[in-house]
């Protein structure tokens, strides 16, 4: 690497924050440019009258990727936020009554037994499965770039291809080791927010089922912006300048290469230009046609992940009857997985999910109160109406009592939605997707956009739409794979 470099990150999501981390840590120079008035991108919380929001991911998977970030600059999760365990890992409604999944694997075993005779043994083969993809793929697979195919062509990652899955879905994969409705039901919901049906998910995906069983669901007390506010305070040590309400309008070009970004009507300059905003309006809206990857066909036959109907309701009173995270799997997976992925309606009788923080954590709402966060995955290809979002806030109010006894609604001090539209005003966001791309065979890897633009040498791009996808975990790996790109390159 020559002299440092003026780098300028569009947007503060993890991706972004773990990629100013990393260039800064190289030495370069990082100023980043955050739309919004607070930083986080998704990941912002929403404060009203003491309660505390998180607006966007609520669960906490693959702890490692989070400790392997601190470790990278000296310091540990401990020192960043104070992290809990959930036991239970959460509640799941069913037709007839709620399970609580347990977080011990042996308590998880006699579990999967009582619905199915030799499943807790399946399950432990299942999971020792799922171990060796999550190694691979979180070693070895999606630390690549994904440029070429050739970064992939070795005997040595040949021979652990093999073990990922590749060809076969997770809904076969799962049906293998199963039968009961309820257990894979169970192993087949982290699935539904990858973005495809189950039985066009790559077994691969397992992974995810380790993830969830074996390494655990975690909380940072105060909520997911605890890590944002984590990784900002690394960041700015490093000497990262953050710039809010500083809405990017036009990637600067001049000779074939990036020479800064149009910043409220400024123009800054830069050696480096990475976008963590949504790739589709980075290309878009941002560059010249002749500079774009990919044309406007391109992007609407793509595969979308969800989108989402979120709500957050603030209770003058506690509910009982619910955990901190509570699966509602009290309706046909299948017909609403249908009406996401195929016909593109408004769910009959959707899945849904709660959190309610104020479960674990004193901090997010006042003494005696609840905090809840509602969220229903729809699909992308809709438009949503206040009618709509009242709607179906009762529908799921409605179950809620059927299963817990209790109608929240007479104690609603504090209520907001946000839906398709919020998502595109808010961040831009392609179809005013939740969750990205969907993880399909299709969309792998290097089927993937490309994380490095190939007509302007020095445009990168980052985040869920991106390698290696959608999720927190995976955002904090995306910016660190550009971070390394830049260095080798520049």
């Amino acid at each position: 690497m020559g002299s440092p470099l003026r780098v300028a990150i569009i947007g503060s999501g993890f991706s972004a924050l773990s990629n100013a981390c990393y260039l800064a840590k190289n030495g370069h120079q990082v100023d980043v440019f955050e739309k919004n008035n607070t930083l986080g991108g998704r990941a912002r919380t929403k404060h009203i009258e003491g309660f505390t929001f998180d607006m966007g991911p609520s669960w906490y998977w693959m702890p490692d990727v989070f400790e392997n970030f601190f470790e990278d600059f000296d310091t540990t999760v401990n020192d960043s936020y104070e992290l809990i365990r959930l036991d239970p890992s959460y509640r799941v409604f069913w037709k007839d009554k709620p399970d609580d999944i347990p977080a011990k694997i042996e308590d998880l075993k006699l579990y999967f037994e009582k619905y199915e005779k030799g499943s807790g043994e399946k399950l432990e083969k299942f999971l020792h499965q799922a171990k060796i993809k999550y190694e691979v793929g979180m070693g070895d697979f999606v630390t690549k770039p994904s440029l070429s195919y050739f970064e992939f062509i070795s005997l040595e990652i040949a021979k652990k291809a093999v073990s990922l899955d590749l060809f076969k879905s997770i809904s076969k994969h799962i049906r293998q080791y199963f039968t009961h409705p309820k257990l894979i039901e169970l192993l087949e919901f982290p699935v539904l927010f990858l973005g495809a049906k189950p039985e066009n998910t790559p077994a691969l995906y397992s992974l995810m089922n380790y993830a969830d069983m074996a390494l655990g669901t975690w909380y940072p007390l105060g909520g997911m912006n605890k890590i944002v506010q984590a990784m900002v305070s690394v960041a700015e040590n490093l000497g990262v300048q953050f710039h809010t309400n500083s809405n990017v309008t036009e990637i600067v070009i001049s000779n074939n290469k990036c020479t800064g970004i149009k910043v409220n009507n400024q123009i800054h300059k830069a050696d480096i230009i990475v976008s963590g905003a949504d790739y589709h309006h980075t290309e878009q809206k941002l560059l010249p046609k002749s500079f774009r990857m990919y044309s406007e066909d391109y992007w609407d036959n793509r595969t979308m992940a969800p989108s989402s109907l979120l709500y957050y309701v603030g209770l003058n009173r506690k509910v009982d009857g619910i955990k901190h995270h509570n699966l509602f799997f009290d309706e046909d997976f299948s017909s609403h997985a249908v009406e996401i992925y195929d016909t593109h309606k408004w769910p009959n009788n959707p899945l849904f999910y709660i959190c309610c923080p104020s479960k674990t954590d004193n901090e997010v709402a006042p003494d005696g109160k609840e905090n809840l966060f509602f969220l229903i995955p729809v699909s992308t290809e809709l438009k949503d109406t206040d009618e709509i979002k009242e709607t179906y806030f009762n529908q799921i109010c409605d179950r809620l009592e059927k299963h817990t006894g209790t109608d929240i609604r007479p104690f609603i001090e504090i209520k907001e939605s946000f839906a398709h539209s919020d998502f595109i005003a808010e961040y831009n966001s392609f179809k005013g997707n939740a969750y990205g791309l969907a993880n399909t065979l299709r969309q792998t890897a290097v089927l993937k956009p490309k994380c490095k633009n190939n007509k302007l040498e020095n445009l990168y791009y980052i985040g869920q739409l991106t390698v290696p996808g959608p999720g927190v975990p995976p955002a904090i790996v995306s910016g660190k794979i550009v971070a390394n790109l830049i260095h080798q390159n520049h």
